[in-house]
């Protein structure tokens, strides 16, 4: 073979290999459709709190790195100075809203149509909470879960027609744990994740039921153990009722009259709370319009102890108020004392374990493309609770950017797109 010979194979060998090369980077280059780059990503699941680089292709997780070149992507967003967590998972939510003038939560004008009120607070996944029964849980599906660009998972209530009205909520005979068990295990268990028991007036019997009917399921229960007159005990409910798994929302109300308080009157976290928090109790913050109150939260809080999760009870009568959104509740935790870990654990992989959800409230390559970005604004700031009393802090978190299954829904600053003068090249 000439020489000449041998280097014409050559080259052609070096052209077929670069090539090929060409074709796996390009390839590579096409297959990160989103690239998150230079934030701070808290993850708690996978113990990540470090400047980072999220891929995204489609609507999945492609990984999770240290420097992942922008060349390799269609679009880079810098995030440096920004913290990156996945989506928030609100666990307590209203929001089977409808135009039944009659009813209170249950297709009424009380809850409200998701998409309004999570992604500019960080949440991409909820909870709604008990508003729906058996009965009517296909009407929630159909107009609100189905129409929704929110993830929406439910607790089915123990009345079979859920969050109708007060007097509804108390029919013993409408309490079908069969029925209830049933509708999760046969039809939605993609959807359903729990039994909820609220707003009863009498004993146990509407917990005991709720209960029998998680146990058939093999799901959780949350219980609202207000508005019994007198209170019935807690410490009960905790030790003789409720299984390990089982939540407690509304940890911080204060309505001394209607519900047993964790806090006592002379600021002493009652001796039996960690204790059931060791059992296996799950205590939900559950915020509401009604249930959250300062001279609960901080002395508990002092003394040691946490809530297991940090929701919002999200409804008409508490967006307004001391509530506000989901950031707002976590930065009025971090100025409680809690870090900036301890409230993303809270709002992710803590809500997505206590509902049997591992798939959420994480980054894991392959997961969807869930994502919160926010801000960490200093400055003075003041947070309130339901009664008309206030602390003053020094932290906000701020939403800026939620990414839903892959795909920008919230953008508070135009952080993911380019100057009004890139049109002009266009012509």
């Amino acid at each position: 073979m000439s020489v000449l010979h041998l280097t014409k194979l050559l080259c052609l060998q070096l052209l077929l290999i670069c090539t090929a090369l060409l074709s796996t980077l390009t390839a590579q280059a096409q297959e990160i459709d989103l690239l998150l780059k230079g934030g701070r990503v808290l993850d708690p699941k996978n113990e990540i709190n470090g400047i980072m680089d999220i891929a995204i292709s489609g609507k999945t997780i492609l990984k999770v790195e240290k420097d992942i070149p922008s060349s390799s992507a269609k679009k880079t967003i810098d995030l440096s100075g920004f913290i990156v967590t996945p989506g928030l998972l609100d666990m307590h939510v209203h929001v089977f809203h409808g135009a039944d003038t009659e009813a209170y939560i249950a297709n009424g004008l009380t809850s409200l149509p998701p998409d309004g009120f999570t992604f500019r607070s960080g949440v991409t996944t909820v909870v709604d909470a008990g508003s729906s029964g058996w009965k009517n849980f296909r009407e929630f599906k159909k107009q609100t879960i189905d129409r929704s660009q929110t993830r929406i998972l439910a607790l089915l209530n123990i009345v079979g027609t859920g969050m109708y009205g007060r007097f509804e909520e108390q029919n013993v005979m409408d309490m079908n744990p069969s029925m209830t068990a049933h509708m999760i295990t046969r039809l939605f268990p993609e959807i359903l994740v729990g039994i909820k028991s609220a707003h009863y007036w009498g004993d146990f019997t509407q917990v005991d039921l709720a209960v029998e009917a998680g146990t058939l399921a093999n799901v959780p229960v949350m219980v609202d153990f207000g508005e019994h007159q007198p209170p019935n005990s807690i410490e009960s409910l905790f030790m003789e009722h409720l299984r390990p798994g089982d939540i407690f929302t509304h940890t911080f109300s204060y309505g001394p009259n209607n519900r047993e308080t964790i806090v006592d009157e002379d600021l002493k976290l009652k001796p039996f709370i960690l204790p059931a928090q060791q059992k296996g109790i799950r205590f939900d913050v559950g915020h509401g319009g009604g249930a959250f109150s300062f001279r609960q939260a901080i002395p508990a809080i002092q003394q040691g102890f946490l809530p297991d999760v940090i929701s919002s009870d999200l409804h008409k009568d508490s967006m307004n108020g001391g509530f506000k959104d989901m950031a707002n509740l976590l930065s009025k935790f971090m100025n409680m004392g809690l870090s900036l870990e301890d409230v993303i654990l809270r709002a992710t992989w803590n809500p997505a374990q206590v509902i049997h959800r591992e798939d959420l409230g994480n980054l894991d390559p392959g997961s969807e493309a869930d994502i919160a970005v926010f801000s960490l604004r200093e400055g003075s700031f003041g947070f309130q609770d339901i009664r008309r009393t206030k602390i003053d802090g020094d932290k906000k978190l701020e939403a800026e950017l939620t990414i839903r299954a892959g795909r920008i829904v919230w953008d508070l600053n135009g952080l993911s797109v380019p100057y009004w003068e890139t049109e002009l090249g266009k012509r």
